[in-house]
């Protein structure tokens, strides 16, 4: 890590982030009953699963879990390095009239819930629509909003975030940098794991 960088999150923060994402989702839904949760693709698919996993042992009921990719909805996917696609994988039972969580790593602009509400409209039409997200940078552009957050993180434009995941990275952090006064804009990847992310900044 360069002196550049700062750790925000360690392992332990991020568990309890994620905890208590879990207990706001069945407070808010009154329940594990009709929700299914999908991760966009690629950093918030294992937080899907965790998330999953937190709510099982809460209820002791099984939540299905997805994994959405939205490379070809994205309206920067020709500013973005080629790569290819990730699955999209339902889970049993679609997503018609459930209630559909979305996860993702980092909420940025919000161009990638935009991305991922046209998928979704793609192959189903969930009853409701919720938004669970790690860390909450700021700096939106479009009028949308996260129901869940782990983490509110004030960043400048000038600053990336990088999430670590154990499954993905083999650690668990999320780490602030500085990419100097000349740093890149609103659209600037925000990820080490950014070439592979399609769920990452501009989320």
């Amino acid at each position: 890590m360069s002196a550049r960088e700062r750790v925000v999150l360690d392992a332990s923060d991020i568990d309890r982030a994620l905890t208590r994402i879990s207990h706001e989702i069945l407070e808010s839904e009154k329940g594990a009953d009709n929700i299914c949760i999908l991760g966009i693709q690629t950093t918030g698919v294992p937080l899907a699963n965790r998330i999953a996993g937190k709510i099982a042992d809460f209820e002791s009921v099984e939540v299905p879990v997805g994994e959405l990719d939205i490379t070809m909805f994205r309206d920067d996917l020709r500013l973005r390095p080629a790569r290819s696609l990730a699955p999209t994988r339902l889970p049993d039972g679609g997503i018609e009239d459930k209630i559909v969580v979305l996860v993702d790593d980092v909420f940025f602009s919000g161009r990638t819930v935009r991305a991922a509400l046209d998928a979704l409209g793609e192959i189903g039409r969930p009853a409701k629509v919720r938004l669970a997200t790690l860390v909450d940078r700021g700096h939106r552009e479009l009028p949308v909003r996260a129901d869940f957050v782990g983490k509110n993180i004030p960043t400048s434009l000038d600053e990336t975030v990088r999430v670590s995941l154990v499954e993905i990275d083999g650690v668990d952090e999320v780490v602030v940098g500085s990419t100097g006064p000349a740093g890149p804009g609103p659209a600037a990847v925000k990820s080490a794991n950014a070439a592979p992310n399609v769920g990452g900044d501009a989320a």
